[in-house]
């Protein structure tokens, strides 16, 4: 599950440090400021940053260095271990060593502990898999150990020094980071050369080498050279407590002018990652606190987890943006040479540790850094680093002529004009101290709050359509979209405009300088991150109104952004969604509180309200959606789509490769960028987070179905277009509208299902506080409001799950399976799924369940033979008969039925009257006309024949059972039958066996009666559209009425009632809507006094425009529930006798249906191709007959055809392809006569003779569909 952000973190670490780390980085970091040719509308909008932890590059540069802490702590684990003998942490290198036992146990060495330290450091939960006993290690690296310190001579000049001297300043060139030199062919590589600068301008400068060991790796392994570059070494070389090591062994090559060494790290610019302006803050080393200084209150997580907001660091008050600015008495002569970086003598500190003063700019410190409010003195850590080490940053410039203003470090110098005019303004030496130099606590003097503003860094207070247009606009100008962030798809794919026109933001100046870039990329940057971090200004940026921007305008937004710095919009947004995860305040349960953050923080972070929540989850669901590409059409979406679906990147040879290998490689892209799924995973989490609050929240449980608590709401909303709770801000094209309402619905499904292939451990339960839990609940939420957001049934399966799922003995297990709040089965979601795969789970059931009846059986039978043998010890004859019938019914394998041709209900009911289920649910055995002669042997065919005729005999409308509509043939309960209870029960069984041992039945029902049996309502007219299609077109039809065309009671001059044919007679009865009309039964004899038809309704009000609506709904209710309950009910009891109530939820009423009832449209096209031949070939002129002679047929043949050879005039539910279909060669026949074909009915098997021609093949063929009835042995 994606952490906590508030998680607290491990006490064994030292955390201290954290706020003295954001004070150094406070001192160092380049601030962003707005470029003077900014249009006034940016400028209004700008506000001061005031929270070291909202800037960006301090984030970034935090960030890097919690993960190089926790690489190293990871690396000590997996190579030393803890202290605890019992550790039960895999990965501690003592818990392997204890369950090794007695074994050997091979430690990893550098390069393999590094590599599996930065993955695991690299999860969202990267603190889970720490040892809680882990100590911090007192030796530095074991990666240090390879490295040779050696001194060189002072004469020999660096071999970049002339390269350094003819592109820096002489300011810069002593701390210039050079590149290394590394030489294959040799077997010491070069590393830092640490050169040390004197303090008199007299003195000469000395040089150390630091070169690399060899090193014994598999040149063949590709995990063992990536992560053995220099580039992941310097995770380890760059630590504090490695640079404190170097700092050591640097001191034995002191020279006689040298104090102090300075390390100048050549290598630093191997690594990408440590190029930029922040990476030397990772370097420092704050040591910890004196036993008197004071405990921070609150230890945040890991930078990402930061929460900036409540940031225990001290903030400023509006008043004064920086307390002081720092001055240090310059008491060197005139002759003595300026070093760009001073340094001091280090002094003792409290705890005995030598402590390091910050080191001076040219005698002048600035400081950037915060006071509290309270007090004037700060308390400033020592740092356990060289004494002459350079800047966090880069190297400082040669300081300016001017001795009144300072000089800034290099990456800083985008903001020496504003320092500059703040010299104008009034920050003048009188108010910079200098700080003793004997003490650790410098006390600085308050600046004007009027004077020193403007070095603060900058930020947009909140976004908008047009400063996102201008954001993105510069970012193409200066073409800066791809120096630093990775689009995740072209930058010139096209993307739909606005038909509207919106004035567009400028800037002032059309010259475009190096310089001018830099800073307008440094201020977008933080503008970005400073508003998209905050779920506060979020919200406020994306709605109007309170109301959240429409669908379309969000997205146009966030792609935009995506397409020129997707990995920070991405990586904010995750930040934001961070506050998700914080209980509202009235949830005080302590067991709840340690479920989600292990203990209570110290210091609460206020949650966030469920309205903005909601707003907060639509915007960054926008954002994924605006990740992809644009397509052109809905067709090729969702092709793309179902080959996600199943799991691949590329259609391959599969029938839905119409899309060309790029796009869909485009496509694919999207999906696999990191960034953009670990806010995917985090979204999902925060699905079930809230709702477990909202349940928590509200005791008595929240009602079926989405509510307005819910977090998803508001997404449902938006995507629902016809809504006007969205505001509308921009306006594109028909086509383009059209096209938006199927992407963001499709998109997002997608992104569900790569967090579930990603997520999904193989197996079919699983727990509900993670990402795949998260993500199932998403797609229940769209799959509940699929009408709304017209989506179709395929756009939510998963057919990769279905792949890889055993199908025997998973759907089995889920019968038995428990789902509860946090744990679930994944068939509770049967929708992710195809008809198919669901049918096969529904048969799997079945087929166990007549297995386990079976078995039972048998091995009663067999007990029970041993005891009436002969040679048994019971001799009594009559005791062996009694013990006979009384276990005649537990140890029958198999259902028997002997029914007549002329009575095959009456004998059905007689037999299964009263059975047991245990007897039900066994293997079903026909004899079906054996006292007439017949012989058949039933496998299959003779069952097939029983339940046609006893359907089709049950279904009569002469018996008044049931009604047939004269239009489709459709059967219904006849309203006030005479027939009992009883029998309607019968009815109910048989299509229950028939079902249970998976025969279809020739009977058509209207799709209501499967909602019903399966607890759907039976609402909406489409309901009943296929039953009863010329009552629906009317019912639709006064639902449309205008008005403006006749009154409704004028011209539609119906009443408000429900009336029924029953027997001759018209039953009309008033509609109410508290359910408590009951329908009559029809009169059964003469001394009925007051008959059914007696008590209609004179009186009913008439339907009107007022309650036209109503009138529809209770229609469809009493047609479907209210006349025909009694007759329903005895069904339904029926229809439960053999299936599992749990299984029928994985099927839709339309698969029902077709299990039920089967295909009546007959494909001969399709029977061909999976029809099978034995004796015959495809190009035999008999074979090419009969199929040219079927092709022929009307359909009511093609039934004839089909039942002839299968039993059954319907096609089985998946097509032909499950259909047994095989046409043998059975002998030839001469002249115009011979044998009929004939049929193997069990096995699906024609038997066809060779015919002279073709015309006798037909005649012989028709003859034979037209005559065919009862069984015999060929």
């Amino acid at each position: 599950m994606t952490p906590d952000a508030y998680r607290p973190r491990d006490s064994s670490i030292e955390f201290a440090a954290d706020i003295d780390l954001l004070a150094g980085l406070w001192q160092e970091a380049p601030f962003a400021r707005l470029p003077s040719d900014a249009p006034p509308e940016v400028k209004a909008a700008v506000q001061n940053v005031e929270n070291p932890a909202r800037v960006y590059a301090i984030h970034q540069a935090s960030r890097r260095h919690g993960f190089q802490l926790l690489v190293e702590r990871y690396i000590h684990q997996l190579r030393s271990g803890c202290d605890n003998v019992n550790c039960a942490t895999p990965t501690c290198f003592t818990c392997r060593r204890r369950l090794a036992g007695k074994a050997p146990v091979r430690k990893y060495n550098t390069t393999s502990a590094r590599t599996l330290a930065i993955y695991l450091a690299s999860q969202d939960d990267p603190e889970k898999d720490l040892c809680s006993f882990l100590r911090k290690s007192p030796e530095p690296s074991a990666a240090l150990n390879n490295l040779i310190f050696s001194a060189r001579s002072p004469t020999q000049p660096h071999p970049d020094d002339k390269r350094t001297n003819a592109i820096t300043s002489p300011g810069a060139r002593k701390n210039r980071v050079s590149r290394p030199r590394l030489s294959s062919s040799s077997s010491q590589d070069s590393i830092p050369t640490a050169r040390h600068a004197p303090h008199s301008s007299g003195g000469s400068t000395s040089h150390v080498q630091v070169m690399e060991g060899p090193v014994n790796k598999d040149h063949r392994s590709f995990a063992a050279n990536l992560f053995g570059t220099v580039t992941f070494k310097m995770l380890e070389w760059l630590t504090p407590k490695s640079m404190a090591a170097m700092s050591d062994k640097l001191g034995n090559f002191e020279v006689s002018d040298l104090k102090t060494p300075m390390m100048d790290l050549d290598t630093l610019q191997e690594s990408s990652s440590l190029t930029s302006t922040s990476t030397d803050l990772e370097t420092q080393k704050i040591l910890p606190h004196k036993p008197n200084a004071p405990k921070p209150t609150n230890m945040p997580n890991q930078s990402q987890d930061i929460d900036w907001d409540e940031c225990p660091f001290p903030t400023m008050s509006p008043k004064s943006r920086h307390d002081s600015i720092h001055k240090s008495q310059n008491n060197a002569s005139a002759k003595t040479r300026k070093h760009s970086i001073d340094t001091s003598d280090p002094v003792k500190g409290e705890d005995g540790t030598k402590a390091v003063k910050l080191p001076q700019i040219n005698g002048h410190l600035r400081d950037k850094s915060l006071r509290t409010k309270n007090s004037k003195h700060v308390t400033v850590s020592t740092m356990s680093a060289i004494p002459t080490k350079r800047e966090y940053f880069e190297s400082t410039p040669k300081p300016p002529s001017d001795p009144t203003l300072p000089s800034l470090p290099l990456a800083s110098q985008a903001n020496a004009a504003d320092l500059h005019d703040n010299q104008s303004k009034g920050c003048d030496e009188e108010d910079i101290v200098s700080p003793e130099s004997n003490h650790s606590e410098v006390e600085f003097k308050a600046v004007p709050p009027q004077s020193c503003d403007s070095i603060l860094p900058q930020a947009l207070t909140k976004l908008d359509v047009d400063l996102v247009n201008f954001i993105c606009d510069v970012y193409e100008e200066d073409d800066m979209s791809g120096s630093c962030h990775v689009s995740t798809y072209k930058t010139n794919y096209p993307y739909p405009q606005p038909v509207d026109e919106r004035k567009s933001l400028r800037r002032h100046s059309m010259l475009h300088t190096t310089r001018s870039r830099e800073q307008w990329l440094r201020f977008n940057e933080q503008a970005l991150f400073y508003v998209l971090t905050d779920p506060q200004s979020v919200v406020l940026s994306f709605t109007q109104e309170h109301k959240l921007y429409d669908s379309q305008t969000l997205w146009y937004c966030f792609h935009r952004l995506c397409r020129v710095t997707s990995n920070l919009v991405f990586h904010s947004l995750w930040l934001a969604a961070a506050r998700l995860f914080i209980p509202p305040q009235d949830l005080k349960s302590s067991s709840f509180s340690k479920r989600m953050n292990g203990r209570k923080p110290q210091k609460r972070v206020e949650a966030l309200p469920d309205l903005e929540a909601g707003y907060l989850m639509s915007i960054c669901m926008h954002a994924l959606v605006a990740a992809t590409p644009v397509v052109g059409d809905s067709r090729t979406l969702y092709e793309l789509s179902r080959v996600r679906s199943n799991g691949l990147t590329l259609a391959g040879g599969s029938a839905i490769s119409r899309q060309p290998s790029s796009r869909c490689l485009d496509y694919d892209d999207a999906f696999s960028n990191e960034v953009a799924a670990r806010l995917a995973r985090r979204l999902f989490c925060a699905i079930t987070a809230r709702r477990c609050f909202a349940d928590r929240a509200h005791p008595a449980g929240r009602l079926e179905g989405l509510n307005d608590c819910d977090i998803l709401q508001p997404l449902v909303n938006q995507l629902d277009f016809l809504s006007t709770g969205s505001a509308s801000i921009l306006e594109f094209p028909r086509d383009e509208r059209l096209l938006h309402e199927t992407r963001v619905p499709t998109v997002l499904l997608d992104w569900a299902r790569t967090v579930l292939l990603n997520e999904w451990d193989g197996r079919a339960h699983f727990v509900m506080d993670g990402p795949f839990g998260g993500a199932l609940s998403f797609i229940e939420t769209l799959h509940r409001s699929r009408n709304l957001l017209l989506l179709g049934d395929v756009q939510f399966r998963v057919d990769y799950l279905s792949e890889r799922l055993d199908f025997i003995e998973m759907p089995v297990e889920w019968l038995s399976f428990k789902s509860t709040r946090w744990r679930r089965h994944i068939l509770d979601y049967p929708y992710i799924f195809s008809p198919e795969t669901l049918v096969s789970f529904f048969r799997s059931i079945n087929f166990a369940r007549m297995s386990r009846m079976f078995e039972e059986s048998s091995s009663l039978k067999t007990r029970m033979s041993a005891i009436v043998d002969p040679g048994s010890l019971i001799t009594n004859p009559h005791h062996k008969m009694v013990l006979q019938d009384l276990l005649r019914t537990a140890s029958s394998k198999y259902l028997v039925l002997e029914v007549g041709r002329e009575n095959v209900a009456r004998d059905a009911f007689d037999q299964l009257w009263r059975r047991e289920r245990r007897e039900l649910l066994r293997p079903l055995k026909v004899h079906l006309g054996e006292n007439s002669g017949e012989e058949g042997f039933d496998s299959g065919g003779v069952q097939q024949e029983f339940f046609r005729l006893a359907i089709a005999e049950c279904l009569d409308p002469g018996f008044g059972a049931f009604t047939v509509d004269e239009r489709t043939r459709m059967a219904w309960f006849a309203p006030g039958s005479l027939t009992e209870d009883w029998k309607y029960e019968l009815v109910g069984l048989l299509m229950s066996l028939a079902l249970y041992n998976g025969l279809t039945l020739p009977v058509t029902f209207p799709r209501a009666l499967y909602r019903k049996l399966l607890g759907n309502p039976v609402e909406e007219l489409h309901h009943i559209a296929d039953g009863w299609p010329d009552l629906a077109s009317g019912l639709t039809t006064l639902l449309e009425w205008d008005e403006k065309n006749g009154l409704i009671e004028d011209i539609f001059a119906r009443t408000y009632e429900f009336s029924v044919s029953s027997l001759g007679t018209i039953v009309t009865r008033e509609m109410r809507a508290d359910g408590s009309t009951v329908w009559p039964n029809a009169a059964s004899s003469s001394t009925d006094i007051e008959p059914p038809h007696m008590n209609n309704s004179d009186d009913a009000p008439l339907v009107s425009n007022d309650n036209r609506d109503d009138y529809v709904i209770d229609y469809i209710r009493y047609l479907t529930d209210a006349s025909i309950r009694r007759q329903y009910l005895a069904f339904e009891r029926g229809f439960a006798s053999c299936l599992d109530k749990k299984s029928l939820s994985l099927l839709c009423p339309s698969t029902l249906q077709s299990l039920v009832e089967g295909v009546q449209e007959i494909d001969i096209g399709e029977l061909k191709r999976y029809a099978r031949y034995v004796g015959w070939d495809t190009s035999h002129r008999t074979i090419k007959d009969f199929w040219s002679i079927v092709k022929r047929y009307d359909e009511g043949m093609k039934q004839r055809l089909l039942e002839f050879v299968t039993s059954s005039d319907r096609v089985p539910v998946g097509g032909m392809k499950n259909l047994q279909f095989v046409i043998q060669k059975n002998g030839e026949e001469d002249g115009t006569g011979g044998h009929l074909p004939t049929a193997y009915t069990c096995y699906g098997t024609l038997l066809l003779p060779e015919y002279r021609d073709k015309e006798v093949l037909r005649e012989r063929l028709g003859m034979a569909l037209q005559n065919a009835q009862g069984f015999g042995f060929a």
